[in-house]
């Protein structure tokens, strides 16, 4: 394993994944002699960043942040930039400014094969991600000669409810403490009050939402009809507002729910699998009956409310996403895909290009070969096991990805190179 000396490296933290993850990370880099700075934004940023010898507060207006930053830059001699997610105005002017000087840039991101995995790459991810120009073929070439290891993926982390408890108390900082901060402004098009009050009515629902998931899903499961799974996505995620070509999740909706009208067996049902995280700002299930009465599809379209995935999957014909990574699931399970956003998964082996009426008729199947050499690619690459928020996940997360890290080779170089850092994986899904 060929690493760099992280004597002489200086990291600056910019913004995080709610919660302890960063300043942990932090710490556990500076044990290896870096040093490590941090950038904060908001009273948020400040609770959960616990070496306030190396915090800087940004507390000006947000069009002097680029000088600011440079000035961070020179002044430290920064020679890292880490940071989760690569497309919020903040995180995009420091990628330009951090290649324009040579500096190397850690973007994490929730997992291409999430649950059980985060996503560690360099440079940028999703859209921005090399794996954007990346074909089967070289991935096929870089994995040949590598033993992946077979390793059985856990059955939860629990990273869900502690995900929406520290988002709650982020935003709870950010609304009550951030006098500090008065220029903040968030990345979201909502007020951070709102934002707050979704949270908590997010956690408060979670007993309601759990009997209303098990009744529509026994209702599905027991209706006998064969059925098609549409996949939705937060409509103010990243990845649905700059890879797709939807303005608005009910646009999605109406091109499904339309093409399906059109496409399907009079027979067979649409069911539409909400994200997790869903939190209502949108009223997905209120355009989605009101969509489906305008075609006279209402008795044959579903929806469900977040929970697992992997049931619904298992009876379903096809899937249809955006751009969701859930949507690697289906591949998984060998099921047809037609996805309509830029992904790091929308390679032609494995995802339909079919006109959308026509895949409902006779969807075409995936290469599953093909999505096997990719799903082990990523495996043995980018996909790091573990997450941001529940203590276990989070402890299986740092034990490998400070290595990588601190390791000379991109996890895309290294593979090639027989230098990467952490264990290759082939997941076996329970």
């Amino acid at each position: 394993m060929a690493h760099s000396s992280a004597t002489g490296r200086r990291f600056l933290f910019l913004q995080g994944p709610h919660g302890p993850f960063f300043s942990r990370l932090g710490k556990m880099i500076t044990a290896t002699g870096a040093t490590v700075h941090r950038v904060g934004f908001n009273a948020g940023d400040a609770f959960f960043w616990r070496d306030q010898d190396r915090y800087i507060a940004f507390n000006e207006r947000p069009e002097n942040w680029p000088g600011f930053l440079n000035n961070i830059l020179e002044n430290h001699g920064i020679t890292d930039i880490v940071l989760y997610g690569d497309t919020r105005p903040i995180h995009a002017s420091a990628v330009v400014a951090a290649k324009q000087q040579g500096l190397t840039v850690h973007v994490f991101e929730e997992g291409y094969l999430r649950p059980f995995w985060i996503t560690y790459e360099r440079g940028g991810s999703n859209g921005h991600s090399r794996l954007m120009d990346m074909s089967v073929a070289q991935m096929r070439e870089n994995l040949s000669g590598t033993q992946a290891e077979a390793v059985q993926a856990p059955d939860h982390w629990g990273d869900m409810r502690e995900h929406i408890f520290y988002g709650a108390l982020y935003h709870w900082f950010v609304m009550f403490r951030n006098r500090k901060y008065s220029h903040f402004r968030p990345h979201r098009s909502i007020p951070v009050s709102q934002e707050f009050q979704l949270y908590i009515k997010r956690l408060a629902m979670m007993p309601g939402h759990w009997l209303g998931r098990l009744r529509a899903t026994r209702k599905i499961k027991r209706g006998g009809f064969p059925y098609h799974l549409a996949l939705l996505q937060l409509e103010h995620d990243a990845s649905f507002q700059n890879y797709s070509t939807f303005a608005s999740m009910t646009d999605f909706l109406r091109l499904v729910i339309q093409e399906f009208d059109r496409g399907a067996p009079r027979h067979h049902h649409l069911v539409f699998k909400a994200h997790p995280l869903e939190d209502g700002r949108v009223p997905l299930q209120r355009d989605m009956g009101a969509l489906a009465r305008e075609f006279q599809v209402a008795e044959r379209v579903h929806f469900v409310r977040g929970g697992k995935l992997a049931g619904l999957l298992d009876g379903a014909r096809s899937a249809v996403a955006i751009n969701s990574t859930s949507a690697q699931q289906a591949l998984w399970r060998g099921l047809p895909l037609r996805a309509f956003g830029d992904a790091v998964y929308s390679k032609p082996e494995f995802v339909s290009q079919q006109p959308l009426a026509e895949f409902f008729s006779d969807p075409a199947r995936p290469d599953v070969a093909a999505y096997r050499d990719f799903r082990q690619y990523l495996l043995t690459t980018s996909q790091v096991a573990g997450g941001y928020y529940a203590a276990r996940s989070r402890r299986q997360l740092l034990r490998n990805i400070v290595d990588m890290m601190l390791a000379k080779a991109d996890p895309y170089d290294a593979l090639p190179s027989k230098t990467a850092a952490h264990a290759q994986q082939l997941v076996v899904i329970k």
